[in-house]
């Protein structure tokens, strides 16, 4: 059992919060409305709340345009966004950070929750359990569809049991509420922004990720490095019947690199992927396209394949426009590293969890199941310090798969997670006072 003692209504409270930011999705970078009840909650809670700018650098990737961020911004404002809070995050800068010391010195911890939503529409079906109790999306096209909802109701459990106990507390602990995960585009700004600088301990997780409930993965390795691209070819119109030779086919260019990209040569240092997702291209049937849009990502198993698939692709795109004599442009909108989480933080994380109700089965360590994550830019800047950092999975029933219009989990996870991370907490003390 646990030393921290909590309020016997707060598994109740986590399932209000939980069911209130479902009804409420922002994807990436829109988060307004979600960070700025997680801020006011920590603000209430006397932790001390960094925000906005404060913990998001200007290294961001996969920014939105401003008019999306504006139409968030504003349906943030009508649904019960904080504007203390929200005048700190205009332009998309959506962290938050909550610190809490303690009454005894001590280790630095740090626990991050994503907490960003995906842009397909939820399912209206009267068997969707969300659409039953009344808490399905309220945002046409947007949905909770991967458990961060639950991230969030977790983290803000851990800020109220931390809050009503810091006698208990030793050291520092950092509650990281982070953008823009999906895409893998928020963590890499906050690491450049510092939040992760000074930390002993790190500790990020998921729900579900094809675990069952009652099962925990102390730790995950096996993160795929990836990048994210958007490329455009820019060519020239002509009339595809009276003057074909005087255009500049910039779909044949796409098409071109799409052939070459499936095509780039395996590594014999270990596993790659490349996929080409969206090709959006021309204006009519008789008119020779002048412009392609690519989106595509580059994925490795470690930091020498991914480099070597990365490297190609952009040759690759390179190539296929001086061939029909366009102009390529690209951005990097995403980015993950690949990763380890440490051995004795893993077996700390073990350790506490043969203490926790609910747990049937303490996984040590695994391949992580969902191919890239971007906490890895965060542990990986941790274990840098000389600090500990692991990933671990809370598994879960899962009512459809993650990314899918019917995704809904088993609210038993919220519980069972809290408390490994009380434990692991009391775990981590246990270690440093060896």
């Amino acid at each position: 059992m646990t030393v921290f003692t909590m309020n016997s209504n707060l598994t109740d409270q986590m399932l209000t919060w939980r069911r209130d930011f479902h009804q409420h999705p922002e994807v990436g970078w829109t988060e307004f409305r979600t960070a700025s009840i997680i801020a006011h909650e920590l603000s209430q809670l006397g932790f001390q709340v960094q925000v906005g700018k404060e913990v998001v650098s200007k290294s961001r990737m996969g920014v939105p345009s401003e008019e999306y961020l504006g139409l968030y911004y504003e349906k943030a404002k009508e649904n019960g966004g904080h504007l203390k809070y929200m005048e700190k995050m205009v332009g998309g800068y959506t962290g938050v950070v909550g610190t809490i010391k303690g009454k005894k010195p001590g280790p630095t911890i740090a626990f991050r929750f994503d907490m960003d939503a995906l842009e397909i529409e939820e399912s209206p079906d009267s068997s969707h359990v969300p659409q039953q109790s009344g808490f399905r999306s309220q945002y046409e096209g947007n949905m909770h569809a991967c458990g961060h909802d639950a991230h969030c109701a977790i983290g803000l459990g851990l800020a109220t049991v931390l809050a009503h106990n810091t006698d208990h507390i030793e050291g520092t602990i950092k509650i990281i509420f982070q953008p823009a995960e999906e895409g893998v585009r928020g963590a890499k700004s906050m690491v450049d922004a510092g939040v992760v600088d000074g930390v002993d301990y790190f500790l990020a997780m998921h729900v579900g990720a094809g675990s069952p409930l009652g099962t925990v993965i102390a730790g995950t390795n096996g993160f795929l490095a990836t990048t994210k691209i958007n490329a455009k070819f820019l060519g020239k119109a002509a009339h595809a019947g009276a003057e074909p030779e005087k255009g500049k086919n910039a779909l044949l260019a796409a098409a071109s690199a799409i052939l070459g990209l499936h095509a780039i040569p395996h590594h014999s240092g270990g596993a790659s992927r490349i996929n080409v997702g969206t090709c959006i291209a021309g204006d009519g049937r008789n008119i020779v396209p002048a412009h392609a849009s690519l989106q595509l990502e580059t994925r490795g198993e470690n930091s020498d394949v991914h480099m070597y698939v990365h490297e190609q692709a952009l040759s690759v795109l390179q190539g296929a426009s001086n061939m029909y004599g366009t102009e390529l442009s690209y951005e990097i909108v995403g980015a993950a590293k690949t990763c380890s989480s440490s051995e004795k933080l893993i077996e700390l994380v073990t350790h506490a969890a043969s203490t926790v109700d609910g747990l049937e089965e303490i996984v040590p360590s695994s391949k992580f199941a969902a191919g890239s994550e971007d906490a890895t830019y965060m542990m990986d800047q941790v274990q840098r310090q000389g600090g500990l950092a692991t990933y671990a999975v809370f598994g879960t029933t899962l009512a459809a798969g993650h990314h899918h219009e019917k995704f809904d989990i088993d609210e038993a996870v919220l519980s069972i997670a809290l408390h490994t991370w009380l434990a692991t907490i009391e775990q981590v003390y246990q270690n440093e006072s060896r």
